[in-house]
C-alpha cells in the first residue's frame, strides 16, 4: 500500500486518462524515437567503438568512481577536446545525461540575487535545475522576444547595483513543439543588455548545420552564447551530454556542480561510442544520413499539406512534427489506431503539455521511407476527420 496522498495522485491520473505506463516494445514503423539519424543501431559505429577500445587497451566495464576520484580516464580528455573543436567552443565538460547536465548547471550557476528568464515551454530538466537554485526565475511567453524584453525592463533595475547576473534560457528546437525561437535576435538582445544567454540544443545537434553541429553554429552565434548544452541520446544515438563554454565555466562546474561531482563517471565504452558517433557524423556516410533525414522532413511536410492537415500541425522545420488533437482520450485513441496500422506514434498528453494542446508527436528519421510517410499521413487523415 502507498501512503494515501500518493494513492490519490495515481487515481487522479487514471481518471483523467494521463496515467503513464512503461510501453512494451513492438516491431512497428518508428515515428516516435529520438534516433533521428539511425545511429543507435549503426553497425559501423558499433564496430568502430569496439576496435577503438581494444586498440587503446580500454578493456574495462566501468569507470570505478566519480571523475574527481578514480573515474577520470583518458578517454574523457580525448572526447572533451573533440567536442570543443567540433562545436567551436573553448571547453567542454561531459555529464552522464541531459538531465544531469541541466540540473547540474542551473542548480549551481545562477546565484542568490541573480535573475533567470526562461521560455515557458523549456524542458522539465531545466525547470528542475532552476528550482534547485537560489535565483529568482520568471518565464516569458513561448518564443516571444517582446515579452522577454518586457520582463528584462521590469526586473533588471534591482540587480544593476549589486553585481548580480541575468540569465536568458531557451532551446534551439523545442522537444514538444519541434519549433525554434528567433535565436539570432535573442542572442543580439542578450549581448546588448549584457545578459548571459544559455541554449539547450538537445534536438538540434545532428539535425541542423552543415556537419550536424546544431542551430547555434549554423547561425554563427557561438560567441554570443554563454553556455551551450548538447546531448548524445538523440541524433547521436548513444548516451550522455555536455556543456560547452569557457574554461572558467568548466572549472566552476567541476567545483560546484553536484550532479557532476557526486556520481560515478561514464564507462569507457560509453565515451568511446560518443567519440565514434562524432567521427561517423563527419564522414561521407554520416552526411548521407543527415540528407536522408532532411528529405524525410520535406516529404512529411509536403504530404501534410497535400492532405489538407496543415492547420492541425505546429510549424516546424525540425525532425519533430506535432499534430494538435485536443483531449487525452481522443489523442490516445488515434495513436492506438495508428499503432494498429503498423505505426509507432506517441500521444503527448496533459499535463505534459497544457490541457487542450494534446498532440501526436511524429519524430522523423533518416530511415523513414517516403512510402512509410505517405501511408502514416493517409491513415492519420482518415481518423482525424472522423
Amino acid at each position: 500500500m502507498l501512503p494515501q496522498k500518493l494513492q490519490k495522485k495515481l487515481e487522479e491520473r487514471q481518471q483523467n486518462m494521463s496515467l503513464r505506463v512503461l510501453p512494451m516494445y513492438k516491431q512497428l514503423a518508428d515515428f516516435s524515437s529520438n534516433d533521428y539519424l539511425g545511429f543507435s543501431g549503426n553497425a559501423s559505429i558499433f564496430s568502430a567503438t569496439h576496435k577503438y577500445l581494444v586498440d587503446s587497451s580500454f578493456l574495462q566495464n566501468g569507470a570505478t568512481g566519480s571523475r574527481l576520484l578514480s573515474g577520470n580516464h583518458n578517454l574523457y580528455d580525448e572526447l572533451e577536446s573533440k567536442l570543443a573543436l567540433f562545436h567551436q567552443s573553448k571547453a567542454a565538460i561531459v555529464y552522464n545525461s541531459g538531465y544531469d547536465a541541466n540540473i547540474g548547471f542551473f542548480s549551481c550557476v545562477p546565484q542568490r540575487g541573480d535573475l533567470v528568464f526562461y521560455d515557458e515551454y523549456i524542458h522539465a530538466s531545466i525547470r528542475d535545475g532552476i528550482a534547485m537554485s537560489n535565483a529568482k526565475a520568471y518565464k516569458f511567453k513561448h518564443n516571444n522576444i517582446a515579452d522577454l524584453e518586457n520582463l528584462v525592463e521590469r526586473h533588471t533595475a534591482a540587480v544593476k547595483d549589486n553585481n548580480s547576473a541575468v540569465y536568458v534560457v531557451t532551446e534551439s528546437v523545442f522537444s514538444m513543439d519541434g519549433d525554434s525561437p528567433h535565436l539570432k535576435e535573442m542572442a543580439l538582445f542578450c549581448k546588448e543588455h549584457k545578459l548571459f544567454f544559455v541554449v539547450d540544443e538537445a534536438h538540434a545537434v545532428g539535425v541542423f548545420g552543415s556537419k550536424g553541429e546544431g542551430l547555434v553554429q549554423q547561425l554563427q552565434l557561438t560567441d554570443l552564447v554563454f553556455a551551450h548544452i548538447i546531448t548524445f541520446g538523440k541524433a547521436l544515438g548513444c548516451h550522455g551530454a555536455a556543456i560547452l563554454g569557457s574554461e572558467e565555466l568548466k572549472s566552476y562546474l567541476v567545483n560546484f556542480s553536484r550532479s557532476f561531482i557526486y556520481t560515478t563517471a561514464l564507462a569507457p565504452h560509453s565515451l568511446a561510442t560518443i567519440l565514434q558517433s562524432y567521427y561517423f557524423l563527419e564522414s561521407k556516410e554520416g552526411k548521407v544520413q543527415q540528407q536522408l533525414l532532411q528529405n524525410a522532413v520535406k516529404v512529411f511536410k509536403s504530404k501534410v499539406e497535400s492532405s489538407k492537415l496543415k492547420q492541425h500541425f505546429i510549424t516546424s522545420n525540425s525532425a519533430i512534427q506535432c499534430c494538435l488533437i485536443s483531449g487525452n482520450n481522443r489523442v490516445k485513441s488515434i495513436a492506438k489506431k495508428l499503432e494498429e496500422n503498423g505505426f509507432n506514434v506517441k500521444a503527448i498528453l496533459s499535463p505534459t503539455v497544457p490541457k487542450g494542446e494534446e498532440r501526436l508527436r511524429f519524430c522523423l528519421h533518416a530511415y523513414n521511407t517516403p512510402k512509410e510517410i505517405e501511408k502514416v499521413i493517409t491513415v492519420l487523415h482518415n481518423y482525424i476527420r472522423e
